[in-house]
């Protein structure tokens, strides 16, 4: 059982993505949370607001951690190479991030939540550079950023369920579509 010096909000997020990634979203409670870090879990309030505190917490972390990764990646490139970039950290990180990924997609999203809504916005803000970079504008930015999430998300999904029965190298299929997928907006 980890040690509880230090506990704060930033240590009980990152123990609870330990948590959810390791062990899967339904292994996030209150309980096993408090049991993970050392604490009872009343001790949990003195820095999260109960459950639906802590699955805000973790979607603002999912959302600036993956806007970091994915700025990072792309910094500096433009056009087709940075969407195959783009699509490549998404994958991975999902990949690397399932339980995370998974409760931020379900976490509450409340349209007051300013800090929230602006850190997922930067996902979007990144996606949206690359996608312009194309030539594209507008809504019809907008769609492909839906397109791009939708074909990432899908996959990945699939893949981490192990829904790729036959013995065809996924990453291999990966990069096929996101090319087709490329070459399908470039016209």
């Amino acid at each position: 059982m980890p040690r509880k010096t230090g506990l704060n909000r930033e240590t009980i997020v990152e123990a609870a993505v330990e948590l959810v990634n390791r062990e899967g979203v339904g292994a996030l409670t209150l309980h096993r949370l408090a049991a993970h870090v050392g604490v009872r879990p009343p001790s949990l309030y003195n820095h999260i607001h109960g459950m639906p505190g802590l699955l805000r917490e973790l979607a603002l972390f999912n959302a600036r951690q993956l806007a970091e990764q994915m700025g990072r990646a792309v910094i500096g490139q433009s056009g087709a190479p940075a969407l195959e970039k783009l699509a490549n950290v998404y994958r991975a990180y999902i990949k690397a991030n399932p339980g995370l990924y998974w409760i931020s997609l379900s976490a509450p999203q409340p349209e007051d939540d300013i800090e929230l809504i602006e850190a997922q916005q930067d996902i979007i803000q990144i996606a949206l550079l690359v996608i312009e970079s194309l030539g594209h504008q507008g809504e019809q930015a907008l769609h492909i950023v839906r397109g791009l999430r939708s074909l990432v998300h899908g996959f990945t999904t699939l893949e981490n369920l192990g829904g790729f029965g036959l013995e065809l190298d996924c990453e291999v299929s990966f990069q096929y579509i996101v090319s087709t997928f490329i070459r399908g907006i470039s016209h």
